[in-house]
């Protein structure tokens, strides 16, 4: 018996067809070599033509809608403008940032950047890696009060950050750990209740600073890429996704400081947003929990075994402990 004309929920585009039907729209030369790079929350290929190298990301159906991209596309081509060191789109030679594809799952979008030059450091940021990093943001935080968009995106409020993260997470644990996330959401919710939403506090995020986002030349210079996971919130939240990504992946405290150091030589911090630090990072790890769960129950269900929710539970409990507070 043969089956047909199932439901997809992921398709994986060839790469050839990439270069016939997608790249053909862009005035890049000659394509050489186009290669499937990466499987992440998008798709990502890596493009070489006779002019330049470039980096193709495809969004996955479902998780972003076209409204969300072209707010991101047109973050990164103002933030370039500015002068920000970002990997900016291309356009097509219509003048499109985005191409939207016919996947057998649904409209998905392409957009093409520039490849960031240099790499990414390999092991732990430098002490002037981590300083330029967090300038770097810092004047992309101010460059971004005059991003105007009429494209919508889901800011990053708290109930985006903690109340959507909890719906996803909390059936998924033991009772335990569910009434301890419970209390931790109720505890930040309670530090950043007052919090103003207001400039400069308040305006562009990138939503997802790390090391791993970002290449460095030989001169240690940073061009920014990924921003994914950006849209209008707290400048401080991305102070805190930073430093829970320190954390977790066990970069030193030096560095950590070099970072926020760098940042507030460009930008100085009110008191109350450095108070505040802690709670944006345990606001980001229940929202990086929370997407890789939905990433892990579509992608890779294998994933969710005890471990998946043990560890990211023991994860925030070192995160709200008094030894984690140093930035």
């Amino acid at each position: 018996m043969t089956v047909v004309s199932l439901p997809v929920l992921y398709s994986t585009i060839d790469p050839s067809a990439i270069v016939s039907r997608v790249l053909s729209c862009y005035d890049i030369g000659t394509v050489r070599s186009c290669e499937f790079w990466c499987r992440g929350l998008s798709d990502v290929y890596l493009v070489e033509t006779d002019q330049a190298a470039y980096v193709l990301r495809v969004s996955h159906w479902g998780w972003r809608s076209q409204a969300d991209i072209d707010f991101e596309l047109a973050l990164l081509d103002f933030l370039q403008k500015k002068g920000i060191s970002v990997a900016y789109p291309l356009p097509t030679t219509s003048g499109k940032l985005s191409i939207v594809i016919k996947a057998p799952e649904g409209d998905r979008y392409a957009a093409l950047f520039i490849y960031a030059p240099g790499a990414i450091p390999l092991g732990d940021l430098s002490v002037r890696q981590a300083t330029k990093l967090g300038e770097t943001i810092a004047k992309m935080h101010q460059a971004g009060e005059a991003f105007e968009c009429k494209f919508d995106r889901k800011p990053l409020t708290l109930k985006y950050l903690l109340d959507e993260s909890w719906d996803a997470i909390a059936p998924f644990l033991q009772s335990s750990d569910r009434d301890y996330l419970k209390t931790a959401i109720l505890q930040i919710k309670s530090e950043l209740q007052t919090f103003p939403r207001s400039a400069p506090y308040w305006g562009i995020c990138w939503g997802d600073p790390h090391s791993g986002n970002a290449h460095f030349t030989e001169t240690d210079q940073p061009t920014l890429f990924d921003f994914d996971q950006c849209g209008l919130g707290w400048r401080a939240f991305d102070l805190g996704k930073f430093r829970q990504i320190a954390l977790n992946t066990g970069i030193s405290r030096r560095v950590r400081e070099a970072f926020l150091a760098g940042y507030q030589s460009v930008t100085p911090l009110e008191a109350f947003e450095l108070k505040a630090i802690s709670a944006f990072t345990q606001t980001a790890h229940i929202w990086v929990w929370s997407i890789s769960l939905t990433y892990a129950l579509r992608h890779n269900y294998s994933r969710l075994d005890d471990s998946f929710f043990r560890k990211r539970a023991e994860q925030l409990r070192r995160l709200r402990s008094p030894d984690w507070q140093m930035f």
